[in-house]
């Protein structure tokens, strides 16, 4: 496993991140399997947030850390102030709420790593910026950053920050994977994939902005499921919007030229996903959902095969 430094965080933070949406307080002895399997393969840090399973997912986590007595050596990466059906809820009030149900939750006292799950740009950074540093101050939180954040939203909040004495934004948590987004799967879905975007990840690298990439595999399409000649069998709402967001003969060509690289360096088709947003050039921390220890085992193997700068380039189109 590789680890890499977050500022703020004294601790080392895994590349590989383990998302906990699989988890619940109703089956916690396969959750402590999983959870202990990942610990055990080097998987130090953990994504969790407000939103997933109506709190049941910081739950478990929160009773496996306690059970373990890792605290110490674990990193959580939180998150809070996810928009529903009724309002925005990136606000003061929302983010305050949030991570207090959050901490009560999970019984612990603070989280390594706070992300505002959303943005809301008809709201002005000032309160933002400040409530975040009160949280830090008051030690129920360490480093903080967006999810779904422009750069020029992280830029502003860093500027009304520098001006006011205040700690900054120091990760981002957007989309990017080797698949380029057709249409986004949802409303301010942000991704850094594809030449379009180009902008943007030239600003994290001048920037060395650390990055958590979530939906490395597309949704699934990286998997190898979705092919040319079977897009008219899926059904299902998230298949059907692999089908819409993905399924285009650009993104096939990438898979086809993945594979081959893949098969000279023998890995599938997820793993040379995985392996392509940890090398591409950014410093990036992958967030996986895998569900068994092998299949995390699998992802740390990934991991250490480095892909160059002209195998990515390959993989994107070039000669």
């Amino acid at each position: 496993m590789d680890y890499g430094k977050v500022p703020g965080i004294d601790k080392p933070i895994s590349r590989l991140v383990q998302g906990t949406v699989m988890l619940h307080t109703s089956h916690l002895d396969e959750d402590f399997a999983l959870l202990d399997a990942i610990w055990e393969a080097g998987g130090t840090t953990f994504d969790t947030a407000h939103g997933y399973g109506g709190g049941e997912c910081e739950r478990s986590l929160g009773a496996w850390i306690n059970s373990r007595g890792n605290r110490e050596q674990v990193v959580i990466l939180g998150k809070g102030a996810h928009h529903n059906r009724d309002r925005q809820r990136v606000t003061p009030f929302d983010i305050t709420s949030d991570l207090h149900d959050s901490l009560a939750r999970m019984k612990l006292d603070f989280i390594d790593l706070y992300v505002l799950h959303r943005d809301d740009p008809t709201q002005p950074v000032g309160p933002i910026v400040e409530v975040l540093n009160a949280h830090h101050k008051a030690g129920k939180i360490g480093s903080f950053g967006g999810s779904n954040w422009t750069p020029a939203r992280l830029a502003e909040a860093n500027a009304y920050a520098a001006a006011n004495g205040l700690k900054p934004f120091v990760v981002s948590s957007p989309n990017f994977s080797m698949a380029v987004q057709k249409e986004s799967p949802w409303d301010n879905c942000l991704s850094i994939a594809g030449p379009e975007a180009a902008a943007d990840r030239a600003w994290y690298k001048e920037q060395k902005m650390p990055l958590f990439v979530w939906s490395s595999l597309a949704g699934g399409f990286l998997t190898g499921r979705f092919r040319r000649d079977n897009l008219d069998t899926f059904s299902g709402y998230n298949d059907e919007l692999v089908v819409r967001c993905y399924c285009t003969e650009e993104n096939f060509g990438r898979i086809d030229r993945a594979e081959e690289i893949g098969k000279a360096k023998g890995l599938t088709l997820p793993q040379i996903s995985l392996s392509y947003v940890l090398h591409s050039g950014l410093d990036v921390y992958a967030l996986v959902g895998t569900r068994t220890g092998p299949e995390f085992r699998e992802n740390v193997h990934a991991s250490q095969v480095k892909l160059s700068a002209d195998e990515v380039a390959y993989i994107n189109g070039g000669a």
